[in-house]
């Protein structure tokens, strides 16, 4: 039985080239944070969260549960990943939200699998009055033909876009306009990219008939409060966690739709 590491995330120190970059476009690419073997083994652990929750034919299926004593505990609780997250928000960071990002893969007879999950922010979902990041890890590569991430450069400088309801109606969200400057980001196992909750990003369809496996670990900044009525009230989010991050004994089906993707 191999032993799990206290910290499995290796970060570079970053330069300021590097920050200056996140800060402007919006987003950075990071490889390597994860070995090709933790990788490996935290997609295994991953697909076995499929196992209880059902993968189906999903654009994207999402649990934040992980179990206790896991790499994936040792990975979503990551002292080193959440100072990453605190050198590019520029503040201490907490935990806000980790979860599974599955795209499942074509099966035999079908044209497609996963579908195109569309162009959105975060802060579209429950909005944010100041940073945060999502830190989404590539467990399988991450190729344009099985959906990877695409994200608008700059579009964070925007703040918080109108929205409307995914043409899926499945309760997700989408910009009001087409995008047409999206950037694909073609990862391998156990790289990193960072993009701010502010950030219009989002994903084509899986056309391979390989699972397409990623996992989102998304930090606040600690100053940040949350509105979930469109800024009509606001919280303390340090003081009013909108989620359990804590890790469980036994998965379970989620209950509702959860933010990011």
């Amino acid at each position: 039985m191999s032993v799990i590491p206290k910290d499995p995330v290796s970060v570079p120190e970053l330069g300021s080239e590097a920050r200056h970059f996140y800060q402007t476009e919006g987003y950075l690419l990071l490889p390597g944070l994860l070995t090709g073997e933790q990788a490996s083994a935290l997609r295994d652990e991953v697909m076995g969260i499929m196992t209880v929750i059902g993968l189906g034919k999903s654009k994207l299926r999402q649990s934040h549960e992980y179990l206790r004593g896991s790499l994936l505990d040792a990975f979503v609780n990551s002292p080193n990943l959440c100072a990453l997250a605190g050198t590019l928000m520029e503040g201490e960071a907490t935990l806000y939200l980790p979860f599974t990002a599955v795209k499942s893969g074509t099966q035999p007879g079908e044209v497609v699998g996963g579908g195109e999950f569309h162009f959105h922010q975060d802060n579209q979902y429950t909005r944010f009055d100041g940073p945060g990041i999502n830190l989404w890890f590539a467990l399988t590569p991450m190729r344009e033909d099985n959906g990877c991430l695409r994200v608008v450069p700059r579009s964070h400088t925007q703040g918080t876009l109108v929205s409307q309801g995914s043409p899926d109606n499945d309760g997700h969200k989408m910009v009001t306009f087409a995008v047409e400057d999206a950037v694909p980001i073609v990862m391998e196992p156990g790289d990193c990219v960072a993009f701010s909750r502010l950030t219009v990003h989002g994903s084509g369809p899986n056309q391979t008939p390989e699972h397409r496996v990623a996992y989102a670990v998304q930090f606040h900044r600690n100053d940040v409060n949350f509105s979930v009525d469109e800024g009509e009230t606001w919280k303390f989010l340090k003081e009013n966690p909108r989620w359990s991050t804590a890790p469980v004994d036994t998965i379970t089906p989620p209950k509702g739709k959860i933010d990011g993707h």
